[in-house]
């Protein structure tokens, strides 16, 4: 049974049924703050979906849902298990978890060292975290614990911390998919424009941080031909990235009914050709897949970037963190 969320205010807020069999990892009773709901983790590292197509198998992400709004955002499905929709809700009722930074330490003192991304279930530098200033905190728990991580954002508001995270040794992937403004703005509607996310990768550069490109998700049949693929690879080129990390559209649970709701009253006559292109699980095509990421590895190599997703074992800490451990 789903509890209505119209009408509520500042007191506790039940999300789901409190005999329902699969408990949540956050705590089932929230408080509403300025249209965000605030919720006490139970868990702050979360396995990162099969389908996600990043690189870390472990996350830590201090929001559920996120204002930007991506129509093919594959987190979806988590809202969906707080009682909440994964479609409209997942980009207006962001869930914060106010204890991250302290769950965060009691988890760290326990974890094997492998590398976390940053901000899966939701953008850690959207508009929640000017309120709530969280990351600094998470910065310093995976800084001191010595565990390498990747932040993932479209935000500029990660510059605020750009010199934690380079002291840290960090790196941040600022999602940029495409650079045409249109499909940014049907898909991407609460996204910064991707001229502001080629301009934040440059200026994280010259921030001295470790910045490459999660080229994610490339649409099939609407942000996948020669000239756009070849006109996205070469401005993050010359924004200066490190590296490209191809990543196609996925279609999980929760995101397939979105996108493909948006997909049907958008461009109609590409829904049958999308049910032949995804599997059951939302996975594309392999065959498809190959093609597009061999075409995008081409392209980093003529401008002289890496491509794919980097390793994630350990990474040596600076000196600055040794001295913390």
């Amino acid at each position: 049974m789903r509890v209505p969320l119209v009408g509520v205010g500042w007191d506790a807020l039940a999300l789901v049924d409190e005999a329902a069999d699969e408990r949540p990892l956050i705590e089932r009773r929230a408080v509403v703050r300025d249209g965000f709901y605030e919720l006490q983790a139970r868990t702050m590292i979360e396995r990162v979906p099969p389908t996600a197509g990043i690189a870390q198998r472990w996350a830590v992400s201090p929001y559920r849902g996120c204002a930007h709004a991506c129509r093919g955002c594959g987190a979806r499905a988590g809202h969906g298990r707080l009682g909440l929709d994964a479609g409209r809700d997942f980009d207006t009722r962001i869930v914060v978890k106010p204890n991250a930074v302290a769950r965060l330490r009691a988890e760290l003192v326990r974890w094997d060292g492998q590398e976390l991304a940053v901000g899966v279930s939701g953008d850690c530098y959207q508009v929640a975290e000017e309120t709530y200033r969280l990351m600094p905190g998470v910065i310093g728990a995976l800084s001191q614990a010595a565990v390498p991580f990747t932040v993932y954002t479209k935000s500029a508001l990660v510059l605020r911390d750009a010199a934690l995270l380079a002291e840290a040794g960090a790196r941040v992937a600022v999602s940029i998919a495409f650079v045409d403004e249109r499909i940014r703005r049907a898909v991407e509607p609460g996204a910064p424009t991707a001229q502001a996310r080629l301009e934040l990768v440059s200026a994280l550069v010259e921030a001295g941080v470790d910045c490459r490109v999660l080229m994610a998700p490339v649409l099939p049949l609407l942000s996948d031909a020669a000239d756009q693929l070849g006109a996205t690879v070469r401005r993050i080129a010359a924004a200066g990235a490190r590296a490209v990390e191809p990543v196609v559209l996925r279609l999980p649970p929760g995101t397939r009914a979105w996108y493909g709701e948006w997909l049907a009253g958008a461009h109609p006559q590409l829904v049958e050709r999308y049910e032949e292109l995804y599997d059951r699980a939302g996975l594309p095509s392999p065959d498809y897949e190959r093609r597009i990421t061999g075409q995008i590895a081409q392209l980093c190599q003529v401008y002289g970037m890496g491509c794919g997703a980097p390793e994630v074992g350990p990474r040596p800490p600076r000196a600055a963190q040794l001295s913390l451990v």
